[in-house]
């Protein structure tokens, strides 16, 4: 992929955020006089951490607004301050990371669940949205596996053969996996099936995506590696905190740690091939 082409695609995410940003503004005025009424759900976000603090705080709806939000706005201004600092500057790790910084613009999806109550939205469109949502989701986490492997060594003119292997490996595991449009947890995510699996596959990916930056440290020779792994970590802690979010204690530490995180990955990128 040429920076040409890069910077195109870069562009066209920047233009999907926007128009996911204006959907969640305009659908806020109808849905946020909904939480008020709606009743808390006892399904609770199966993730460990959430799994604890349940015991101690209740649900506010308000909070799971408030997180999506954050992940959109995150998503546009991320992907917009990327392409200003990487629009001559041809990192080939980079393109991977602006795929996971936009996928969280999909989060504006789960705010179809509440205005589900309002239009009785029919559950084949549920379904399919949840699907989108997933999809993006994974496709997102694989994408930065495939920036680690790439600083590992991966050849870069092989980029169009990944994001295809990723996508098509994305699409077999969405449209296999079940899922159940009639219920969601509290943090308006609809329930999915073989749920113990996927928290499987997603701590592999972490663990190996992590690894793999610390290896490129020691392939391309370079220590900024290290510190986009420590970023890498971050972000994804970050990104557990903000997705799966049911009240007030998680958002703000999950965006700031999503934050923190994708700066010092993109800031070490930044400088490691500035030279180049």
């Amino acid at each position: 992929m040429t920076l040409s082409d890069r910077n195109i695609f870069f562009k066209i995410g920047i233009a999907i955020c926007a128009v996911s940003s204006l959907l969640l503004l305009a659908a806020s005025f109808l849905v946020v006089p909904v939480y008020q009424t709606m009743e808390a759900n006892t399904r609770r976000p199966a993730d460990l951490f959430h799994v604890l603090i349940s015991r101690f705080l209740s649900v506010d709806y308000i909070a799971v607004h408030s997180s999506v939000v954050m992940a959109v706005l995150f998503s546009i201004t991320g992907v917009i301050l990327i392409f200003s600092f990487f629009e001559q500057t041809p990192a080939p790790e980079i393109l991977y990371i602006v795929i996971f910084t936009l996928s969280f613009s999909f989060e504006t999806i789960r705010i179809l669940l509440p205005l589900h109550l309002i239009f009785d939205i029919p559950s084949f469109y549920l379904l399919m949205a949840s699907r989108i949502l997933l999809f993006a989701r994974y496709f997102s986490v694989f994408s930065l596996f495939a920036a680690s492997v790439c600083a590992a060594g991966l050849e870069v003119q092989k980029t169009g053969n990944i994001i295809m292997i990723i996508f098509i490996a994305t699409l077999v595991i969405v449209f296999s996996v079940p899922i159940d449009t009639q219920n969601w947890d509290t943090s308006l995510n609809m329930i999915i099936g073989n749920t113990y699996m996927f928290r499987l596959i997603e701590t592999a990916m972490f663990l190996t995506t992590v690894i793999s930056f610390f290896v490129a440290a020691n392939v391309r020779g370079s220590k900024d590696y290290i510190y986009i792994g420590i970023g890498v970590m971050l972000a994804l802690i970050g990104r557990n905190l903000l997705l799966n979010a049911d009240n007030w204690v998680t958002p703000v530490p999950g965006i700031l740690l999503l934050s923190i995180g994708i700066w010092f990955v993109c800031s070490r990128l930044h400088k490691i091939h500035l030279w180049l």
